[in-house]
C-alpha cells in the first residue's frame, strides 16, 4: 500500500504492559505506533496496583522479586518525569498476623537469605480501628501504582503526538504478508499483542477480581495493611479492599458472591463501621503456568501477556526482557518464552 505510514513497530493494546512496552520501545529510538480501543472489564482500568515482593500465605519472595522490585522503582520514577504524573507511591505494607504462630514464622522467616531482606521487625503499635491482637509484620519494598493515573498520562502524551490510534481492531483488520503487517491501514515491521484478557493467546488464563472501595471515617492507617484482603489507603476517609480470584464467569462484572466474600474478610480486620462506595471487577490476564508469555510469535509478530495480579511489578521487567529479545536477538528465559505453549494455537485479538 504505496504511501501509508512504516512504523518500527505497532503495539496494540494499552494496559499496563502496553503502556511499559510502548515507552521502553520508545526510548530505544524506534517508531512506535499504539493502536487500542478501551474496553469494560479489563483489569488495567481497576488495578489497585500494589506492589509486594511477599506471597504473604507462605512467607516467601514473590517469583524474581528482588531484581523486579529494583527494575519497577527505576522505571516507574522514570515514566513519572518523562509523562510529568505522579502515580507511583512506595509505601509500607503490613501483614496482620492471624495468631502467635505465623508472628512466630516470620520472625524465622527473616534469617532466610531469600526473604529476610523484605521482612521488617514485627511490632504491636495497631492503628485504631483494626483488628490485630497479635501485632503485625511490615513488608519492606511495598509500593502502590496509581494505574488509572498513569495509563491516562500516557494516552494524553501519546494522542498529542499522533501516536495513539483508539480504535478496535479485529482479525480482518490485522493483514500479514512476507516483509510486514499492516493494522488499520498503517504498515510496521513488528507488531505485538498486549490485549490481556481481550487476546487468544496459547497458554493465556482469565481470571476475574472484583473489590470495593469503601469510606471508614476516623481511620489512619500507616499504609497498606493485608490479612485476607488488602486495605489501601486513598486519601481522606477513602480506601480500597481487594482482592477476589473467581476462574468462572470471568466477564460477569461485580457479582454479590464477590462482595460477600470481600466484606466476611473486610469484618475480620477492621473493626470500625464503613460505607461502601464503589465495587468494581476486572479481568486479569494471567497464564495456565502462572509466569508471563512473552516473544515472537512469528517473524513479525509478538506478545507480551499473562501478567496476572502482579501485573504492576512485573511489567517493566517483562517489556525490557522482550525488548531486548525483539531489537537485540537476546534469548528470552524459558520460563517466560511464549514458545512454551507453541502447539496450542496463534496468538490474536478477540473481536469485541
Amino acid at each position: 500500500m504505496p504511501g501509508a505510514p512504516v512504523h518500527d513497530v505497532i503495539v496494540i493494546g494499552r494496559g499496563i504492559a502496553g503502556v511499559l512496552l510502548s515507552e521502553e520501545l520508545r526510548e530505544r529510538g524506534l517508531d512506535v505506533l499504539v493502536v487500542d480501543h478501551p474496553r469494560p472489564g479489563r483489569a488495567s482500568a481497576v488495578a489497585a496496583g500494589v506492589v509486594n515482593p511477599v506471597v504473604l500465605r507462605r512467607t516467601v519472595p514473590s517469583w524474581r522479586a528482588a531484581s523486579m522490585l529494583d527494575l519497577a522503582n527505576g522505571s516507574y520514577r522514570e515514566l513519572e518525569a518523562r509523562l510529568n504524573v505522579h502515580c507511583w507511591h512506595p509505601t509500607p505494607l503490613f501483614r496482620l498476623f492471624p495468631g502467635d504462630k505465623d508472628r512466630e514464622d516470620w520472625v524465622e522467616r527473616q534469617d532466610d537469605p531469600e526473604v529476610g531482606s523484605f521482612l521488617g521487625q514485627p511490632g504491636d503499635d495497631v492503628p485504631g480501628g483494626v483488628d490485630a491482637p497479635f501485632g503485625m509484620g511490615p513488608v519492606l519494598g511495598a509500593a502502590w501504582l496509581d494505574v488509572p493515573v498513569l495509563l491516562d498520562a500516557h494516552r494524553k502524551a501519546w494522542s498529542a503526538e499522533g501516536r495513539l490510534i483508539e480504535q478496535e481492531v479485529g482479525p480482518a483488520e490485522v493483514r500479514r504478508s512476507a516483509g510486514e503487517v499492516v493494522v488499520l491501514e498503517r504498515r510496521a515491521r513488528l507488531v505485538v499483542h498486549t490485549t490481556g484478557p481481550f487476546a487468544e493467546v496459547p497458554g493465556l488464563s482469565r481470571v476475574r477480581g472484583e473489590g470495593l472501595t469503601i469510606r471508614v471515617p476516623g481511620l489512619q492507617l500507616p499504609g497498606i495493611v493485608h490479612r485476607g484482603v488488602f486495605l489501601l489507603p486513598q486519601g481522606g476517609d477513602l480506601f480500597r479492599v481487594g482482592a477476589t480470584f473467581a476462574w468462572d464467569q470471568v466477564w460477569s462484572g461485580p457479582t454479590d458472591q464477590g462482595r460477600a466474600w470481600l466484606e466476611e474478610r473486610l469484618k475480620q480486620l477492621l473493626m470500625l463501621p464503613y460505607e461502601v462506595v464503589d465495587h468494581w471487577a476486572g479481568v486479569r490476564p494471567a497464564s495456565k503456568d502462572r509466569r508471563p508469555i512473552l516473544g515472537r510469535t512469528s517473524p513479525h509478530e509478538a506478545v507480551l501477556n499473562g501478567l496476572g495480579s502482579r501485573g504492576v511489578l512485573l511489567a517493566p521487567w517483562c517489556a525490557r526482557k522482550l525488548a531486548d529479545h525483539l531489537m537485540a536477538g537476546r534469548p528470552l528465559d524459558p520460563e517466560v518464552d511464549a514458545a512454551r505453549f507453541s502447539d496450542q494455537g496463534r496468538t490474536t485479538t478477540r473481536p469485541a
